[in-house]
């Protein structure tokens, strides 16, 4: 008799544990995912923009009409999805004249020693933390999605 009642006991036990797992799942807020409204995108790309920030990663929408500076940033790893327009695209190397813009964020002059690419629709970069990377020239304009993974 006693074993019948601890075996019913944790049967009864199991069975509100998974049922109580199931219920937590679904009412957990959906962090799986995330949709952003065109017209939040659009503008971004028109103008530059932040379309999400979480603890270990940003997504930002970003335009160019010019060349910018050297950057290096600590923590963060970029992935650059060129949307459309071109520009010259120089990672590697070693900055030069670096000078801390805000925390764990550099800006520099230039790159000695890097890799010189002429860049456009489609192309895609990955710059791990801590290498330098720079739009150098910019034509006319560049669009382009950047992705940034923080360790």
């Amino acid at each position: 008799m006693r074993l019948s009642l601890t075996l019913a006991a944790v049967l009864v036990v199991s069975v509100v544990s998974v049922v109580a797992g199931r219920a937590y799942a679904q009412q957990r807020p959906a962090a799986a995912g995330v949709h952003i409204d065109p017209a939040k995108v659009a503008e971004a790309l028109a103008k530059g923009g932040t379309l999400l920030t979480r603890p270990d990663l940003i997504v930002q929408g970003s335009h160019r009409d010019r060349g910018g500076q050297v950057e290096v940033h600590d923590k963060e790893t970029d992935v650059l999805y060129i949307l459309e327009g071109e520009a010259t695209f120089v990672f590697g190397g070693t900055m030069v004249g670096g000078k801390v813009s805000r925390p764990e964020q550099w800006l520099g002059t230039d790159i000695t020693g890097g890799e010189t690419h002429k860049i456009g629709k489609g192309d895609v970069f990955v710059i791990p933390a801590g290498i330098p990377h720079w739009f150098k020239e910019v034509p006319k304009s560049v669009s382009y999605f950047v992705v940034k993974v923080v360790k």
